[in-house]
């Protein structure tokens, strides 16, 4: 029973934490709040929200693995389609604000700008995995489900390739996003899985001695 309760307020938290930046960037548009290029901002908000509620999805099974704390599993799929959510709306963004649906333009500027084409692969990866996120289809798919949903993993990698392209050349911010992908990759390698699970024994053993 405490158990469960715990379960559930853990989902409670991540459910509000996942509006609050939405309802802030409301606030903020609202009170003109937004810079000199209110754009351009909503349009990094947005985008950096996905990709920080995607890592955190990417990171449940992980925590799992290194803590050993199950009730971290259940969280993966809100924040997944919490991500494809933001996603969604920074894409929602740049053809509807920032090209006006004028589609000669904004195919044009996918080709031309290569993060454009990087982050829309990303948002076209998401739409399935959101879409199939449900128990419904989890029990359809079978095996094929958890194939389908390795591919959050890719999502991933192009997430932060996008930003990397996006920004100014010297930041080193995206650099930092991609490190953290590179170790919760790492952790589902299955040498790295067996290290780390053997850890604890270990350290155990050695202080029994």
């Amino acid at each position: 029973m405490l158990e469960k309760a715990k379960r559930n307020y853990i989902q409670i938290l991540v459910h509000i934490g996942a509006w609050i930046p939405l309802a802030l960037g409301l606030w903020d548009f609202w009170n003109v709040n937004l810079g000199p290029d209110p754009i351009r901002e909503v349009t990094l908000r947005t985008g950096k929200t996905a990709l920080t509620l995607l890592m955190l999805s990417l990171a449940c099974t992980p925590i799992n693995t290194l803590f050993k704390f199950k009730p971290v599993l259940k969280l993966r799929r809100p924040l997944g389609v919490y991500s494809f959510m933001y996603a969604s709306i920074h894409f929602s963004i740049f053809i509807g604000v920032d090209y006006f649906f004028n589609w000669e333009q904004i195919v044009e500027a996918l080709f031309e700008k290569r993060y454009a084409i990087v982050g829309l692969s990303t948002g076209l990866i998401l739409l399935p995995l959101a879409i199939t996120s449900t128990k419904g289809w989890k029990r359809r798919l079978k095996k094929n489900w958890k194939r389908l949903h390795k591919l959050a993993y890719a999502a991933g990698v192009l997430a932060v390739i996008h930003y990397i392209w996006l920004v100014k050349q010297g930041v080193v911010e995206p650099w930092f996003w991609a490190g953290g992908l590179l170790i919760l990759l790492s952790l589902r390698v299955k040498q790295v899985k067996r290290l780390v699970d053997n850890f604890p024994k270990k350290t155990q053993a050695l202080s029994n001695q």
